[in-house]
């Protein structure tokens, strides 16, 4: 299994005025998490796209089953759980205190910088894949 996970402290500003962290801010919170798996195993987002390789999010989705306040530490757990000729799929389940708070799914696409069309799936993520199996 290929998985990483990250901590996150919500900080004031990504609260709402109920106190909660506020929604939208999750995705960036999985594109860290994102990130930072790929990092662990050697692929860097900044090289792919010095090469071309962009990888846009095509679909998002989140359900959100307690909040996190400010000033708590959240726990996320990164999956990738497909590669497939032009898309990557990640899963994440976001915990505080050891008790999950959220899961998400995010579906990304290789694309060429070039044309912004999809493209196969990159030489880097070869190695990863094949971790899959």
């Amino acid at each position: 299994m290929i998985s990483h996970e990250i901590q996150l402290r919500i900080r004031y500003g990504e609260t709402d005025q109920m106190g909660f962290c506020y929604y939208g801010n999750y995705a960036q919170f999985l594109e860290v998490a994102r990130v930072e798996t790929l990092r662990k195993f050697g692929i860097s987002y900044k090289e792919l796209e010095e090469e071309g390789i962009l990888l846009p999010v095509r679909n998002f989705s989140i359900k959100y089953i307690a909040p996190a306040k400010y000033d708590d530490i959240i726990h996320i757990q990164t999956v990738v759980n497909e590669i497939k000729n032009a898309q990557i799929i990640f899963t994440y389940s976001i915990f505080l205190n050891k008790k999950l708070i959220a899961t998400a799914q995010t579906e990304l696409v290789f694309v060429s910088a070039k044309n912004f069309r999809p493209m196969s799936m990159p030489k880097q993520f070869e190695l990863l894949k094949q971790k899959l199996v």
